[in-house]
C-alpha cells in the first residue's frame, strides 16, 4: 500500500509542476513579452497607445466603450493618448529615447518618421507576430503595403488599409470655375494654369489669391525622391525605363522650366507675396482662393467640400504611383520596448478587420456623435463636430469605415481600383541608408531649407540663385550622395531578381 500511495503522490506531484509550468508559459506579458508566450489572454494587459490629431474633448467617453469592447475580444483595454499634429514628432522622439515602456504608436513617412526610427530600434519587428496574430490583416491589405514597408526583409509597422497610390490634382474654388466658365479637364501642367490666373488676378479683388500655396510648395516633376522632395536627389518615373540612375533634379530641364514659369507668376501676383515665409494658408477657411494643389483619393473632392462647406473641384496633375513613402503614409507600430506584444498586434488584427470598433474609434458612439440612415451610411450629431474630431485614415483600415449620406455607395471599390491602376514607381522598396553619408545629407538639407522657399515658389530669380544653391550643395558632397545611393539601389536591384 504505501508503495501505491507513494506512485500516487509522484502523479499528483507531476500534474502539479506540468500545470504550473503551462500556465507560466501561457500569460501573454509576463517577463519581456518579447519570448514569444504564447496567444492566451488569460492575463488583462493595459495596452499604451500613442495617435496622432488634436486632443478631443470625449475621447475618454469613447475610450470607455472601446475598453468594454476589447476587453470582451482579448482581455485588454486601452489607454489612449493623442498628440497634437505639430508636436507628435518630437515628442514621439522624446519618449521612444527615454526608453518609455509603451505599447503602440503611430508612424508614417512624414511623422515620427518610419525608417529612421525603425533603424534606430524604436520599432519591434512584426513578421512574426503578424504570422501568428495578424492573420486578418495580411488577408486585408494589399500585399504592396507590406512590402513596400520592409526594411532587410522585416516590417516594422502595420501599414493603414487606404489608397496606395499617390496622386498630386489642382484644386479649385468651384464657385471661379463656374463664374469664368473654366474646363478644368484641361489644366494638368503648371503652364496650363497660367491663362486662368490671369482671369482672376485681373477680374477679381485684390484678396482672392489665383495661386494659394505657402512655402513648401515645390513644382511638379516626375521623379521619385528618395528622401523626399526637400532633398534634390530622385530618379525619373518613366514607362518602360531600363537606365536607372539617380540625378540632382536642379539640374533636370523639367525643374528649369518649371521654375521659370512659377518666377514669372509670381512676379505677376498670382501668388502671395510673403509665399517664402508663408509656414501654411488659411484659402479654405477663408474660401479666397482660385487654385491650390493637393494629393487626392478617390471622391476627395467630396471631403473638401464638405469640410470647407462650399463647392471644391479638382483634375489631376500626373497618373497616381506607388511610391516606398506612399505606402509607409500611416502606419502603426509597437515599441521595442512594450511589454505586451502579442496582445499589441491581436488588438492591431482587431482594429483592422472588426467593423464595429473600427467605426466606434473613428466615428464615436452610435446615438451620440452619429446616427445610422441605413446599414452603412451616418450622419454627424453635433457632439461629433464638438467632441471626436478624429483623423480616420491614421486609426485603422479606412475601407471598414461607414459613409456619410452624400458619400457615393462604392466608395470604397473605387479606392480598390484607384490602387489598382497606380503604376509603382522604380525605386518602390528600396530603402536608402544615409549613414555612410549622413555628414553630407545633413549639411545638403540645410542649404535645400536656405534656399528652396523662396527659389521654389518664384520670390527670386531662378537664374541667379540656383546655380547658388547648387554650387553649395556641391561642396557639401551632393556628388557623393548621388553616388552612394546609386551604389546601394543597384546592389538591391541586382538582389531582387
Amino acid at each position: 500500500m504505501a508503495g501505491k500511495k507513494a506512485l500516487v503522490y509522484m502523479f499528483v506531484l507531476m500534474l502539479a509542476l506540468s500545470s504550473l509550468l503551462a500556465g507560466c508559459g501561457s500569460k501573454s506579458g509576463g517577463g519581456d513579452g518579447k519570448q514569444g508566450a504564447g496567444d492566451s489572454t488569460e492575463k488583462e494587459v493595459k495596452l499604451k497607445v500613442y495617435l496622432i490629431g488634436g486632443p478631443q474633448r470625449d475621447l475618454p467617453k469613447v475610450q470607455e466603450e472601446i475598453n468594454k469592447y476589447v476587453k470582451e475580444k482579448i482581455n485588454a483595454t486601452l489607454d489612449i493618448t493623442m498628440i497634437d499634429w505639430g508636436d507628435y514628432s518630437k515628442r514621439m522622439q522624446v519618449l521612444s529615447a527615454s526608453g518609455e515602456n509603451f505599447d503602440i504608436a503611430f508612424t508614417s513617412s512624414w511623422a515620427f518618421e518610419y525608417r529612421t526610427n525603425a533603424a534606430k530600434g524604436a520599432f519591434m519587428p512584426l513578421n512574426d507576430l503578424l504570422d501568428k496574430y495578424g492573420k486578418g490583416i495580411k488577408e486585408e491589405l494589399d500585399p504592396r503595403f507590406l512590402e513596400g514597408t520592409k526594411i532587410d526583409g522585416k516590417n516594422y509597422a502595420v501599414p493603414v488599409n487606404k489608397e496606395l497610390g499617390e496622386q498630386w490634382v489642382w484644386r479649385f474654388n468651384k464657385k471661379y470655375v463656374d463664374k469664368y466658365k473654366i474646363d478644368i479637364t484641361k489644366v494638368r501642367t503648371l503652364q496650363d494654369l497660367e491663362p486662368y490666373l490671369k482671369q482672376i488676378k485681373e477680374g477679381e479683388p485684390e484678396d482672392i489669391t489665383p495661386l494659394a500655396v505657402p512655402k513648401g510648395f515645390k513644382p511638379y516633376i516626375p521623379y521619385d525622391f528618395i528622401l523626399g522632395d526637400e532633398f534634390p536627389v530622385a530618379m525619373k518615373i518613366q514607362d518602360n525605363a531600363s537606365d536607372f540612375k539617380f540625378v540632382n533634379i536642379l539640374e533636370t530641364p523639367e525643374l528649369k522650366a518649371s521654375l521659370e514659369t512659377i518666377r514669372k507668376y509670381y512676379q505677376a501676383g498670382y501668388l502671395r507675396k510673403d509665399v517664402a515665409t508663408l509656414d501654411g494658408i488659411d484659402n479654405i477657411k477663408t474660401g479666397k482662393w482660385f487654385v491650390d494643389r493637393e494629393i487626392t483619393q478617390p471622391y476627395a473632392d467630396l471631403g473638401w467640400s464638405r469640410s470647407a462647406g462650399y463647392d471644391i473641384v479638382s483634375t489631376p496633375m500626373q497618373d497616381p504611383v506607388v511610391f516606398t513613402g506612399s505606402a509607409s503614409g500611416s502606419m502603426h507600430a509597437i515599441s521595442a520596448n512594450s511589454k505586451n506584444p502579442e496582445r499589441a498586434m491581436m488588438f492591431l488584427n482587431l482594429l483592422n478587420t472588426d467593423k464595429y470598433l473600427r467605426n466606434l474609434f473613428s466615428f464615436g458612439i452610435e446615438g451620440t456623435h452619429y446616427k445610422k440612415v441605413s446599414e452603412n451610411v451616418i450622419e454627424d450629431l453635433p457632439a461629433l463636430k464638438d467632441g471626436y474630431q478624429m483623423p480616420g485614415f491614421a486609426l485603422g483600415n479606412m475601407y471598414l469605415t461607414y459613409l456619410h449620406k452624400e458619400e457615393p455607395a462604392d466608395k470604397w471599390e473605387a479606392f480598390k481600383k484607384f490602387n489598382d491602376s497606380a503604376k509603382v514607381s522604380p525605386t518602390f522598396g528600396f530603402n536608402f541608408d544615409v549613414d555612410p553619408v549622413k555628414t553630407e545629407v545633413a549639411s545638403i538639407s540645410a542649404i535645400a531649407r536656405e534656399f528652396y522657399p523662396a527659389i521654389m515658389t518664384g520670390s527670386v530669380d531662378p537664374n541667379e540663385y540656383l546655380p547658388k544653391a547648387m554650387e553649395k550643395m556641391k561642396t557639401a558632397g551632393l556628388d557623393k550622395v548621388i553616388a552612394e545611393a546609386q551604389k546601394q539601389f543597384d546592389k538591391w536591384k541586382a538582389e531582387k531578381k
